[in-house]
């Protein structure tokens, strides 16, 4: 008999935090003061398996998603696990349609991102029972297999399953060759860590120096509180990345007129920066902020405005594409529908999905798929807690089966919060993901009970601690 889902933890003792705004982490212009959260959901069976799903937020309001997360586990309760497996697009629709919660959504905003917690759970579950890394889970379906595992519901007029049978089938017997390949060279990525707002000018020199030692060759810096300032990090940075001098030991500069990256304003070295304001600006704003930004030559501006104004990120593309300036968004995408609209409006050229703002890994699939349809790449959004970890099997997927290419693809990584989950992530020498491997990870998404036990919101130790050392000041 196949193991019935029989409970779910979450709630209190699930409301994880770290205190990242003491350092600075993950500061930009919109979020200045950012204490990375997971909303971290486990689901039990009456058998050992198990599955750990979570949802980032940046602190205050992470118990909200929890009471969510609460709410849509309940709906699991007495399910069989293989029932469930067997059509994962279907256990998407079934969540998703509880019309009550639905009405506080629908399919967007706290709803959405606790069914995101709730679905890579599911996901890690069915993994972890076919002993098989998620990304590998996925790449080992068959084409009519993937399909019945999409939520296909409000995108057919941008891709029919039909069309998208088709394009993974061509795919398909390929696969093997591709999936050698990345296991040989690893998954190219970007690095944020360097690109903080709050850091000051010697810590942005100095974890560029060290990201152009470790082999990256894409940087990503946060802009949009003060003009001057962004433009003076910007050259700082470029004076790093664009002299040879900074390369690792026999690592020559990379062709920037190559196709992995030609349009990308890439240096003489062959390095690329990115720009990422964050949604702090509207419409005309953004064009002339970023006009007077051209001069350190980013590749792209990332969320230059409100993440659901589709019609102002294709004004801002139009305006931006003589200065060889592209648009990037996604990581506030609210659902599949957002990214139809960005890629149908030709809106974007670069689609960044991310983890768990999409709910699940059923939904990230619909817009990859919809993403190769129209031959925009994918670059993840990723950094926060546990989304490098997520992030990596989605980019594999849509390598592997989806798009079948990752020449033009990088994904984001940032150098925070690792240790605290039993499967980390981790980068080679070349800058690039490492390909998760072991058998018993799923997902990657377990957290060490003991990270559990000292940052858990506001019972851990270390929140304990920090309110017995305001109470004696």
């Amino acid at each position: 008999m196949a193991p019935k889902i029989t409970g779910y933890k979450t709630h209190a003792w699930e409301d994880i935090r770290f205190p990242t705004s003491l350092s600075g982490d993950g500061t930009d212009a919109m979020n200045t003061d950012c204490d990375y959260s997971s909303a971290y959901v486990k689901l039990y069976t009456d058998s050992d398996l198990t599955g750990y799903g979570m949802t980032f937020t940046i602190g205050r309001g992470n118990d909200i998603v929890c009471k969510a997360i609460e709410e849509l586990a309940k709906r699991l309760i007495g399910k069989d696990v293989e029932e469930i497996f067997a059509n994962m697009g279907n256990t998407w629709d079934y969540l998703s349609s509880d019309s009550q919660l639905r009405w506080i959504g629908p399919e967007k905003g706290v709803i959405h991102i606790a069914l995101g917690a709730v679905d890579n759970a599911l996901w890690d579950m069915y993994a972890r029972s076919r002993n098989k890394p998620l990304w590998k889970l996925v790449v080992d379906m068959t084409p009519e297999e993937i399909v019945n595992a999409t939520a296909f519901r409000y995108i057919t007029d941008a891709i029919t399953r039909e069309e998208a049978l088709a394009m993974l089938k061509e795919k398909a017997a390929t696969r093997a060759e591709r999936e050698a390949k990345v296991r040989e060279l690893g998954y190219p990525a970007y690095v944020t860590s360097a690109g903080w707002l709050g850091y000051s000018d010697e810590k942005v020199a100095r974890l560029t120096r060290e990201a152009v030692e470790a082999g990256f060759n894409h940087f990503k810096m946060k802009v949009g509180a003060d003009r001057d300032s962004d433009l003076r990090r910007g050259k700082i940075i470029r004076s790093i990345i664009d002299d040879p001098q900074y390369l690792p030991p026999g690592l020559k500069p990379r062709d920037p007129n190559g196709p992995d990256l030609v349009g990308k304003n890439a240096g003489p070295t062959g390095s690329v920066l990115m720009i990422d304001a964050n949604q702090v600006w509207d419409v005309p704003q953004a064009i002339e902020y970023v006009k007077s930004l051209a001069e350190i030559k980013p590749w792209f501006i990332e969320e230059p405005t409100a993440p659901d104004d589709i019609l102002g990120h294709a004004a801002i593309r139009k305006a931006l594409k003589p200065y060889d300036i592209g648009v990037a968004t996604g990581e506030h995408a609210h659902n599949r529908m957002v990214f139809k609209q960005l890629l149908q409006a030709e809106a974007i050229d670069v689609c960044q999905i991310d983890s768990c703002r999409l709910a699940g890994v059923s939904e990230v699939l619909s817009v990859l798929l919809m993403a190769a349809k129209f031959g925009v790449p994918v670059c993840p959004h990723a950094g926060g807690v546990g989304l490098c970890e997520y992030v990596i099997h989605l980019s594999l997927i849509d390598y592997i089966a989806v798009s079948g290419t990752m020449e033009r693809n990088v994904l984001e990584f940032v150098d925070h919060l690792h240790e605290h989950f039993l499967y980390p992530c981790s980068i080679n020498k070349n800058g690039r993901y490492n390909v998760p491997s072991n058998a018993k990870e799923g997902y990657s998404i377990e957290m060490h009970e003991s990270s559990i036990a000292e940052y858990e919101f506001p019972n851990g130790s270390y929140w304990k601690s920090v309110r017995g050392a305001n109470t004696a000041a």
